[in-house]
C-alpha cells in the first residue's frame, strides 16, 4: 500500500495550483477575455475589447477604452445608423451573437464604430489562444477584412 507523504496543506496547495492551471487553459480555449485590437490597415493598436459569454453560449464584445489617438472617452458613434447612433463608443457593444462552431465562433455581427457599418463576423483563436483573428464580411467570408487581436493579461 502506497502512502502519500506530505502535509494536508501541501495537498491543498497542489490542488489549488492544479485548479488555477486548468482554469487558465480553459480561458485560453475561448475568446472570452480582454483583447487589444490591431487595425489591419495601419498596424496600430486601436482599442481594448472585453468579450463575454452570456451564459447561453453566445459571445458579445464591448469597447472598454480606446488606445492612443482613439482614447477619447467622449467619442461617439456618429456614423451609426441603428440605436447606437450618437452613443458613446466607450462601453458600446460592438460584437453580438457569436456562437461556437468547431474551432471557430460565427453567426454574429460586428460593428465598425468608425464607419457605422455592421458586418457578419467570424473569429478563430491562434497561437495557443494568445491571438484572435476577427473577420468582418458582407455576404460571404471571402468579401471582408481580418484583424488579429492580442489577448491582454
Amino acid at each position: 500500500m502506497t502512502r502519500f507523504i506530505g502535509s494536508r496543506g501541501a495537498r491543498v496547495t497542489l490542488g489549488a495550483l492544479c485548479a488555477t492551471f486548468a482554469a487558465s487553459v480553459f480561458a485560453q480555449a475561448t475568446p472570452v477575455g480582454t483583447w487589444q485590437t490591431i487595425d489591419d490597415q495601419t498596424g496600430k493598436a486601436k482599442a481594448i475589447i472585453q468579450i463575454a459569454d452570456d451564459g447561453n453560449g453566445q459571445l458579445s464584445g464591448k469597447v472598454v477604452r480606446g488606445i492612443g489617438e482613439f482614447d477619447h472617452p467622449e467619442r461617439r458613434c456618429t456614423a451609426c445608423t441603428d440605436e447606437r447612433k450618437d452613443q458613446l463608443i466607450k462601453g458600446m457593444t460592438i460584437i453580438t451573437g457569436m456562437r461556437q462552431d468547431g474551432d471557430e465562433w460565427e453567426g454574429g455581427q460586428i460593428l465598425d464604430p468608425d464607419s457605422g457599418k455592421l458586418y457578419k463576423c467570424k473569429m478563430k483563436l491562434e497561437d495557443g489562444g494568445k491571438k484572435l483573428v476577427v473577420r468582418g464580411y458582407i455576404g460571404v467570408s471571402l468579401l471582408g477584412r481580418s484583424q488579429t487581436w492580442v489577448r491582454q493579461q
